[in-house]
């Protein structure tokens, strides 16, 4: 299978009527593996951040996260696996696993923890297969 489908089938697929707005694979280098049409720019930047805050939980939390620019405040997460922010009605999930992040974006009517289980359900998968 490949990464894209991973994108298309699993993280954008329909949850309870809802779907992500936009999702991604992205390398820990910060290369992209596979994204929707819709997920955002990024500068290289951004992603070495988010890495870093797993590396160095809570890094992210003073100035929050960032992506193309738009800022997310940083709310719980899980210290080294998961990092979770929230800007208005919408939020983004990113899910470390050994080699890639598991990026989810949402806008209502989905909620933070349909989006949290479509992203994190998706890194656990990754991660069982060793990547």
């Amino acid at each position: 299978m490949s990464w894209q489908t991973y994108v298309d089938d699993h993280l954008m697929c329909e949850v309870e009527g809802v779907h992500l707005t936009a999702a991604a694979i992205i390398g820990l280098d910060g290369n992209v593996w596979a994204k929707s049409n819709t997920f955002p720019q990024f500068k290289h930047e951004e992603m070495s951040n988010i890495v870093k805050d797993f590396e160095e939980p809570g890094f992210l939390a003073p100035n929050g996260l960032f992506l193309d620019g738009a800022k997310y405040m940083v709310i719980q997460g899980e210290p080294g696996a998961v990092v979770r922010g929230k800007k208005g009605s919408g939020g983004i999930t990113v899910k470390k696993t050994g080699q890639a992040m598991i990026i989810g974006i949402y806008e209502e009517p989905m909620t933070p923890g349909q989006c949290n289980m479509v992203v994190e359900k998706m890194g656990d998968y990754l991660i069982d297969q060793g990547l």
